[in-house]
């Protein structure tokens, strides 16, 4: 309901700021022209202000790798390998990663890199930022667990041993887990690294020059950037954070040049202004249901059942103003950087995840399963997208023999349930959104493995659980790839999660600019070197 308010208001705010009117028509998602970049800039751009939802807590990612904190800091620090716009990983600070045996990873680094601070990036510095990385605690600890040991292996070699293969290293090595600080610089910081008022100890094509706590922050072009053939063309952004109201107030009026958008409504608000332009991309966000283990959703025929009987359709046209898809796996298609093709024959041939209800079906899934009167339990923070999920919910199980019921928590504890068994032990399906860092869906698959944390249902699979390690261990893509196909067979099979709805990545543009990625890189690549003057 909240969201639902707030989306009117944006409305009618862009009419009045002196454009052509808004209208609450989205674009058709089976037609929406998904593109890695936006057009290519075509001259320089003195300064820019960027949108965020809201100001970091830190610009030190190991302390939180918030979305807002990487959307800033990945034109900052760089990282041993580098994901593209097109969600392919390419060497970076590393200029190759070789794999001698599948459980010694060598990274041969690059020998004229250097740090903010003109000093260059070496083995020492790598070695001491992947073993902060691994540390108690910190945002990336988890990427580590299979890694035994790390060591300077030559003055410009890195070597890394793991417990056994991991397949995911790679990728890892080019999210916030492959980022190499300076050692010098943030031991000396100590607890002040990535506070206000403090340098960045990075070597990116952009370093920090102010942090005006609660106004803005503002990274600066470094000219002494040691990749040459990288040419920023925009001198400085300013960061500036606002809700959906003011951001698209300010990118309608050209206070602010751009955003990133976390919800589709400034999206929609936005379309028809000529002032801006919204480009969509790849992304692996997808909105689902996580069944708890608590009532009748322990049993995988209800879960099929109501899978087949919800509506993925009306969800994306209510919950999401049209600009969703139906979708039918818990991870996007921008997971997909490497044998596209088979996953996309994959996903066409899967069955149980309708775009619009299939009710006789689900209905004799209920019979089957004794037609239970227990009613469902479906949770809502009170936002639209949770809020319309959770009527379909009602509506899908009144039309199929179940009952239904909303349970509304305050946004502020929804969170909880992640962590908190007993706020799951009141609800029976949590609807959320995920996405994955990694651009390789094997990195989501384990949330099905027998224990894990996000496994509320308590599915349970020997044969699952040994193809996600065999998964994992695989290195050659295509033979991963076969592995990840019949994972995906499984946890849909049996519905671990029900997934409804893919949000496609969107960058807004004021009408003077041009030139980012507008897929699900901005967290990890510098997307501002991109950014200039329209031609």
């Amino acid at each position: 309901m909240k969201k639902t308010l707030a989306l009117a208001g944006l409305i009618a705010l862009t009419a009045a700021c002196g454009g052509p009117a808004a209208t609450t028509k989205a674009p058709d998602p089976a037609k929406l022209t998904l593109v890695d970049r936006t057009a290519k800039a075509a001259g320089p751009l003195d300064s820019a202000v960027w949108l965020l939802d809201e100001e970091p807590g830190t610009l030190d990612l190991d302390s939180d790798g918030g979305t807002n904190n990487r959307t800033v800091m990945a034109n900052v620090c760089e990282r041993l390998m580098q994901t593209q716009p097109d969600m392919t990983v390419k060497p970076w600070l590393a200029e190759k990663a070789e794999q001698p045996d599948p459980k010694t990873m060598v990274l041969t680094l690059r020998q004229d890199a250097t740090f903010h601070d003109g000093s260059p990036v070496t083995a020492d510095d790598v070695v001491w930022s992947l073993k902060r990385h691994a540390g108690e605690g910190m945002d990336e600890s988890d990427e580590f667990e299979d890694v035994e040991s790390v060591g300077k292996t030559g003055d410009h070699q890195v070597t890394i041993a793991f417990k056994k293969p991991n397949a995911l290293f790679v990728q890892a090595l080019a999210g916030g887990a492959g980022i190499v600080l300076n050692k010098e610089v943030v031991e000396k910081l100590g607890k002040d690294y990535g506070t206000p008022g403090h340098e960045d100890g990075c070597s990116g094509p952009y370093q920090v020059k102010e942090w005006a706590s609660g106004s803005q922050i503002t990274i600066e072009r470094y000219d002494a950037y040691w990749n040459k053939e990288v040419k920023p063309l925009t001198k400085s952004i300013a960061f500036k954070w606002a809700d959906d109201t003011a951001l698209v107030n300010s990118l309608a009026t050209g206070a602010a040049q751009g955003a990133y958008l976390s919800d589709t409504g400034p999206a929609v608000a936005l379309q028809a202004n000529q002032a801006v332009s919204v480009a969509y991309g790849a992304t692996t966000k997808v909105f689902v249901l996580l069944p708890t283990d608590r009532g009748v959703l322990k049993d995988p025929k209800i879960r099929r059942a109501l899978s087949l009987a919800v509506d993925r359709a009306g969800i994306a046209k209510s919950g999401f103003a049209g600009l969703a898809r139906p979708w039918k796996v818990p991870v996007g298609a921008g997971a997909w950087s490497y044998e596209k093709e088979a996953f996309q024959t994959a996903y066409d041939q899967l069955q149980g995840a309708p775009e619009s209800p299939q009710l006789e079906e689900a209905k004799k899934l209920v019979q089957e399963a004794g037609s239970p009167k227990e009613p469902i339990i479906v949770a809502t923070n009170g936002e639209q997208a949770r809020t319309v999920i959770a009527n379909a919910v009602v509506d899908a199980a009144k039309k199929i023999g179940l009952s239904a019921e909303i349970k509304t928590v305050p946004a502020s504890e929804f969170g909880s349930f992640y962590t908190d068994k007993s706020m799951r032990a009141q609800v029976d399906l949590v609807p959320d959104d995920w996405y994955i860092t990694k651009a390789d869906p094997i990195g989501f698959y384990d949330n099905g493995l027998t224990g894990s944390s996000n496994n509320w249902v308590g599915y349970s699979s020997p044969a699952y659980d040994e193809l996600v390690a065999k998964a994992l261990e695989t290195t050659d893509d295509a033979a991963r790839a076969k592995h990840v196909i019949e994972l995906q067979r499984m946890f849909t099979a049996d519905m671990v999660w029900i997934s409804l709805v893919e949000v496609p990545n969107a960058v807004v543009l004021g009408s003077k600019v041009t030139g980012p990625p507008a897929s699900q890189v901005h967290m990890g690549y510098p997307w501002a070197v991109d950014l200039g003057a329209k031609g």
